[in-house]
């Protein structure tokens, strides 16, 4: 199969899906506060990202409070939303060397194992999906993202950032802090790969939003079936879509003053 991808952007539902979060990317990028503003636009929905994915991995704090947690998840997802706009570049290169760099900033203060890939079949289920993969199948899996990662695909950034979430949840590579690195591979997909190049969507937020539709999509994922994987990419266009929207709130209210 020479783009897997492609035939993913194919299953029910998913073109319409996919094509809604890019109208909704594309009304954002019109806002005129983004004229001047982007870049705060951008570091707002950075910290409601981060704070929306703690919550996620069980840490749900208010907005406000953030300064003060000093909680290492909430601290972790910090960290790695202040390091994307620094991996870009090399996300498509060396997503290996991303995804150690990524979860060495998630786990510190839960793990001393920081970077590395976990060597025993146990890992953390947050969310309910079963046991994760065996070292070694996880290792396999994890060359198959990074090949989808470096290679070229017709598929939207929406798929390929769909199926880089995904099998980051479902596979739990490090042990720990999975979550944290998955959400943050994704979002990082959508600004490499050109649908949100300014990082504005707060895609994290949106799967919070969603609700338990989040563990159900990733668990359809698991299923392995077209309409699972399908039901997955949907979610994840919804969740861009709601990430839209917070962003479009963002950029009211600075306008508001």
């Amino acid at each position: 199969m020479s783009d897997p991808l492609a035939v993913i952007a194919e299953l029910p539902g998913v073109s319409e899906a996919v094509t809604d979060a890019r109208k909704a990317v594309d009304r954002l990028y019109g806002h005129r506060v983004l004229r001047r503003k982007s870049p705060e636009v951008s570091a707002r929905s950075a910290l409601r990202g981060a704070r929306a994915s703690a919550a996620l991995e069980g840490v749900d704090v208010p907005l406000e409070a953030i300064p003060q947690v000093t909680d290492p998840v909430v601290q972790g997802a910090l960290r790695v939303s202040a390091e994307l706009g620094r991996l870009g570049p090399t996300w498509r290169t060396a997503p290996r060397q991303v995804l150690a760099r990524l979860h060495t900033l998630a786990a510190a203060g839960l793990t001393d194992d920081l970077g590395r890939p976990r060597d025993t079949v146990e890992a953390p289920d947050l969310l309910g999906l079963g046991a994760a993969p065996g070292p070694e199948e996880t290792v396999v899996r994890v060359d198959g993202l990074v090949e989808l990662v470096t290679r070229t695909s017709k598929a939207s950034a929406v798929v390929l950032a769909a199926i880089v979430h995904a099998e980051l949840a479902v596979l739990r590579p490090f042990g720990s802090a999975d979550g944290v690195v998955a959400r943050a591979a994704e979002r990082l997909t959508l600004v490499e790969f050109g649908l949100d190049p300014k990082s504005l969507a707060a895609v994290e937020l949106g799967h919070l939003e969603l609700g338990p539709a989040y563990a159900e999509g990733l668990k359809a994922y698991l299923s392995g079936t077209p309409d699972g994987v399908a039901t997955w990419v949907r979610h994840c266009a919804s969740a861009v879509t709601l990430g839209v929207r917070e962003a479009t709130a963002i950029c009211e209210a600075m306008q508001r003053g």
